[in-house]
C-alpha cells in the first residue's frame, strides 16, 4: 500500500505544470495604464484645447466605471476566507485591490493638475467657470437671486443627528456636506444637501459679448450655504460623491416565478443604487471630525477616500461644448466631420439589389451608417420581405433603426428582436425600447441565463416566388446611430448563402435557448469561437515549424484569456510573427526573451474610439474574421458572440488596407514594452508623422469625391464591381476555418433544416395580432399623406 506521502507525490505529478507569469501581467493594473494613456491626450498640445478637457472628463468617467465594476467585484471577493487567485499575476483579490489603491493617488494628482491647467487657458480665451471665491459683485448678486428663485424651493437640507440617521447616499450622486455649529451645547452636527439632478447643472452667467461664463449648480448652493440650515452655522463645506459597487449579477438574483424579466431588471437597477460603497471622493475642505463621521457611516477605510480641489463628475463638460462662442470654435474644437457615403453604394438605388450583387463593407465612423439604416427601412415596406431578425445590445435613445422595426411589425412583417437587458448601464434604455417594440407587435426575446448576447447580427428574409433569399448584416459594434459616429467599427452586408444559413440557424437556436449550435462559417461563442482562434494559431504554428512564413494579426479592445495568451506565446516561440493592436487591456507582455520575442503590441487612442475586432491569419491574410468579441474569458466562454469571415476579395483587401494604415501610425500609437508600460512609437530618421485616424478621414472624403455619378444598371453585374479607389494589396483566395467536432457530447439537434419563416406566427403575442388586424399603413406613409392633404387645402382651399 502506498503511503500518504507517496499518494501526494503521485497526485502532484498529474497536476498541470505551474503557470508561467514571466510574460503576463495583472488585468487591473493594465487597465489603469490604459486610462492613463487616455489622460495623455489631455496633455497633448496638438489636440484642440477644449477637446483636451473632454479627455479629462473621459478619464474620470472610465475610472468611475472601473471602480464600480472591477474594484467593487474584487472587494467582495476579498471578503472570502479562500480568495481566488488571478491566473495572469498570481495575486489574490485583496492583493489586487491593494495594488489598485496604491496607483490611485498618482493618477488623480495628474488628473487634477491637467484639469486646472486647461481650465486656466480656457479662462484667458473667454470660456470662464466662475468660482465662489472670485465672484464679482454683479456675479454674486446674480447667483444669490438665482438661488432664491430657482434652487432654494427645490433643495431639502438634512441635519444628521441621533434622531435623524445618516441617509443612503445614491451611487454617483453629488452632495454638499458640512459640519454644523448647534445653537445649544450639542456636539457638532452634520449637514447634507443633495444637488438636484432635475435641474441644469450648468448655470450661464451674464458675460460680455464673445465670451461665455457659467457657474456650476453646486457652487450656487455653496455660495448661499449660510442661509440653508436656519439657526445652524456651517463650519466647513465640501462636495462629496460616493461610488458604489455595481458588479451585480442579474441572473444570480433569481427571477421570481411568473415575473416579467423586465420587472426583474428594474429591481436589479434599484438595488444597484444601494450596494456597498467602494470609494468616497471629496472636493473641498472638511474638518477631520466631519470627514470621519461620513467615512464611518459609509464603512470606508482612509485609503478609500480621495480628495481634490476641482469639480466632481466632469460629465457637464460635454454640455457646454455647444455654448462656446463661434469665433473660438475652430481653435478649441476638432474640425467638424460628417461620415461620408460609402463609394461602392449608390444611395439612389435599392440597397437590397446592390448587396445581392456583391458584399458591402462599411467602416464607421469614416463612412455613414445610412446604407444599413436605409436597408432596414426599405425592408419594412418591401412586400417581398417577410421577416426581420436582429440582436440589440446598446441602442440609441432616439433610434431610427428601432422605429423601422416598429414600422415593419405594423406592416405585418415577422419581426424578432433579441434585446439584451443586461447591457451594463444601458439597462433602463433597453427596457424602455423592449416595451415599445413589444407593444408595436415585435416578438421580443431575451438572452439566455448566464450568457449575455453581445453579438451584432441582423437578418432580412425575402420571398421571391417560391424561393427565399437572405441578407445577413454583421457588425463588430452596436447597431447604434450615436456611437456609429464616434466608434471605429466594421459592418459587413452579405447575401452569401452559407453565412445566411448559419445566421438563420443562429436565430433559431437563440429562440430555443440552444447555445451549442454547429455552424459552418460563423464562429459562435460560448462554444465555437475560441476553437476557431486556436485552429488559426495552430495553422500558423505548423507553417512556422515547417520553415514557411507565418503571421497572425489581431485587433482587439482587450486581451485577458489565459488560454489564448499561452497559445500566442507558443506561436511566438515557434517563429510566428504576431502583430496586435489592442486599445485597452493587454495581459500579455510582448518582447519577453524566449517567450514573446515575436509579439508586437500597439495601442491607438485618438479622436475616435477604436472598437473593431479583427482576426487575420497568414502572411497574405487569406483568413480574415471580423467579430464582436475580444479575447477575454467573459467573451469567449460566457457570452454569445459571433466571428464572421470576410470572403469577398474586395472587402478583404479593404480590411487589409485599413489595418495596414493603423500599423503605420506613429502619432497616436503607443508600443507595449516587456515591463507592461506604453511608450510612444519611435519614428525612423526622416519618417513623416502619420496619424491613422486623420488619414482615414481624408481617405473617406477623397473616396466620396472620386465616386462616380450614380448609374442605374439594367441588369445586376455578374462580377463584383471594382472599388473607386482600389487598395494596393494582393487579393488572395479566402480561407474559412472548418469547425471540428465538439469535444463534448452534443444534445440532439433542435432543428434539422431551416424552419419556414412564417412557422412561428401562431406564437405571436396579443399586441402583434392586434397590430396585424388593424392593417395600418406605416406611420411615415400616413404622415406624408396628411402633410400632402394639408398643402392641398392651403393652396386650393379645398379638402377633396
Amino acid at each position: 500500500m502506498p503511503s500518504k506521502i507517496e499518494k501526494k507525490q503521485a497526485a502532484a505529478k498529474l497536476r498541470k505544470p505551474p503557470r508561467d507569469f514571466s510574460y503576463t501581467q495583472n488585468r487591473e493594473l493594465s487597465w489603469l495604464r490604459f486610462d492613463n494613456r487616455v489622460l495623455d491626450e489631455a496633455f497633448d498640445e496638438t489636440v484642440p484645447l477644449f477637446e483636451r478637457l473632454k479627455f479629462v472628463s473621459i478619464f474620470e468617467s472610465n475610472l468611475d466605471e472601473f471602480l464600480m465594476v472591477r474594484v467593487g467585484g474584487l472587494s467582495d471577493l476579498a471578503e472570502l476566507k479562500k480568495q481566488p487567485v488571478d491566473n495572469k499575476s498570481n495575486m489574490t483579490a485583496s492583493e489586487q485591490v491593494d495594488a489598485v489603491m496604491a496607483e490611485m493617488p498618482g493618477l488623480l494628482t495628474r488628473w487634477e493638475s491637467i484639469f486646472k491647467s486647461i481650465e486656466g487657458k480656457l479662462d484667458t480665451l473667454g470660456v470662464h467657470r466662475a468660482r465662489i471665491d472670485s465672484l464679482t459683485p454683479e456675479e454674486r448678486t446674480f447667483v444669490t437671486r438665482y438661488f432664491q428663485a430657482y434652487v432654494s424651493p427645490v433643495i431639502s437640507p438634512l441635519v444628521i443627528d441621533p434622531r435623524h440617521p445618516f441617509p443612503n447616499l445614491r451611487n454617483g450622486a453629488l452632495y454638499l456636506a458640512c459640519g454644523l455649529d448647534g445653537v445649544t451645547d450639542e456636539e457638532s452636527l452634520l449637514g447634507l444637501i443633495e444637488i438636484p439632478a432635475s435641474m441644469n447643472r450648468v448655470v450661464e452667467i451674464p458675460s460680455p459679448t464673445g465670451t461665455y461664463s457659467y457657474i456650476l449648480l453646486e457652487d450656487v448652493i455653496l455660495a448661499c450655504l449660510d442661509s440653508c440650515f436656519g439657526s445652524y452655522k456651517p463650519l466647513d463645506r465640501a462636495l462629496i460623491r460616493v461610488t458604489r459597487n455595481a458588479d451585480i449579477d442579474p441572473d444570480g438574483e433569481g427571477v421570481e416565478e411568473e415575473e416579467d424579466y423586465r420587472q426583474h431588471m428594474k429591481r436589479i437597477l434599484k438595488k444597484r443604487l444601494r450596494l456597498q460603497p467602494v470609494v468616497l471622493a471629496v472636493s473641498g475642505s472638511l474638518e477631520k471630525a466631519t470627514l470621519k463621521t461620513i467615512r464611518k457611516a459609509l464603512e470606508l477605510s482612509r485609503r478609500s477616500v480621495f480628495t481634490c480641489n476641482i469639480p466632481l463628475d466632469l460629465g457637464y463638460v460635454f454640455g457646454i461644448e455647444g455654448k462656446i462662442p463661434e469665433h473660438l470654435r475652430n481653435e478649441l474644437l476638432f474640425t467638424p466631420f460628417k461620415p461620408q457615403p460609402n463609394p461602392t453604394i449608390d444611395m439612389t438605388r435599392s440597397i437590397r439589389e446592390q448587396v445581392l450583387q456583391h458584399d458591402k463593407l462599411l467602416f464607421y465612423p469614416y463612412e455613414a451608417m445610412n446604407p444599413f439604416l436605409d436597408l432596414v427601412h426599405e425592408a419594412a415596406y418591401d412586400p417581398e420581405c417577410i421577416s426581420l431578425r436582429i440582436t440589440l445590445y446598446r441602442v440609441a435613445k432616439q433610434s431610427r433603426l428601432c422605429e423601422s422595426l416598429i414600422d415593419a411589425a405594423e406592416n405585418g412583417k415577422e419581426v424578432t428582436v433579441l434585446m439584451e437587458l443586461r447591457a451594463r448601464f444601458d439597462e433602463q434604455n433597453n427596457i424602455e425600447w423592449a416595451e415599445r417594440l413589444e407593444e408595436a407587435g415585435c416578438t421580443v426575446i431575451y438572452g439566455s441565463e448566464g450568457f449575455k448576447c453581445h453579438s451584432k447580427i441582423c437578418q432580412l428574409t425575402y420571398r421571391e416566388g417560391m424561393a427565399l433569399t437572405r441578407l445577413t448584416l454583421l457588425g463588430t459594434g452596436n447597431f447604434n446611430e450615436k456611437t456609429a459616429k464616434l466608434y471605429s467599427d466594421f459592418m459587413l452586408m452579405t447575401a452569401h448563402p452559407g453565412i445566411g444559413e448559419d445566421a438563420n440557424l443562429f436565430f433559431r437556436n437563440l429562440s430555443l435557448g440552444n447555445l451549442r449550435g454547429d455552424y459552418r462559417f460563423l464562429g459562435v461563442a460560448p462554444v465555437g469561437l475560441k476553437p476557431l482562434i486556436m485552429r488559426g494559431l495552430d495553422r500558423e504554428i505548423q507553417r512556422a515549424l515547417a520553415g514557411e512564413p507565418a503571421r497572425v494579426f489581431f485587433k482587439l479592445n482587450s486581451l485577458t484569456d489565459r488560454e489564448v495568451i499561452d497559445k500566442i506565446a507558443e506561436a511566438s516561440c515557434a517563429g510566428v510573427r504576431v502583430d496586435m493592436i489592442i486599445r485597452g487591456i493587454s495581459c500579455l507582455k510582448p518582447g519577453v526573451p524566449g517567450k514573446t520575442e515575436n509579439v508586437h503590441v500597439r495601442s491607438i487612442v485618438g479622436r475616435f474610439l477604436e472598437h473593431a475586432r479583427v482576426y487575420a491569419f497568414g502572411v497574405d491574410s487569406d483568413m480574415i474574421y471580423l467579430s464582436s468579441a475580444d479575447m477575454m474569458t467573459r467573451n469567449t466562454e460566457h457570452r454569445v458572440e459571433i466571428a464572421f469571415p470576410v470572403l469577398d476579395p474586395t472587402c478583404r483587401a479593404l480590411v487589409h488596407e485599413y489595418m495596414g494604415m493603423q500599423l503605420r501610425d506613429n502619432v497616436k500609437a503607443r508600443s507595449l514594452t516587456s515591463d507592461g508600460t506604453w511608450v510612444p512609437v519611435e519614428r525612423a530618421e526622416g519618417e513623416k508623422p502619420f496619424n491613422s485616424q486623420e488619414a482615414l478621414l481624408e481617405r473617406a472624403y477623397r473616396n466620396a469625391e472620386a465616386a462616380p455619378e450614380p448609374v442605374i444598371e439594367a441588369k445586376p453585374a455578374p462580377e463584383p464591381e471594382p472599388q473607386p479607389v482600389a487598395p494596393k494589396v494582393q487579393k488572395v483566395q479566402a480561407t474559412v476555418i472548418e469547425p471540428e467536432p465538439a469535444p463534448v457530447p452534443q444534445p440532439e439537434p433542435q432543428v434539422t433544416k431551416p424552419a419556414p419563416e412564417t412557422s412561428a406566427r401562431h406564437d405571436k403575442p396579443a399586441g402583434k395580432t392586434k397590430a396585424i388586424e388593424r392593417h395600418r399603413p406605416g406611420r411615415v406613409r400616413m404622415g406624408l399623406g396628411l402633410i400632402g392633404l394639408g398643402l392641398k387645402t392651403l393652396i386650393t382651399g379645398k379638402t377633396k
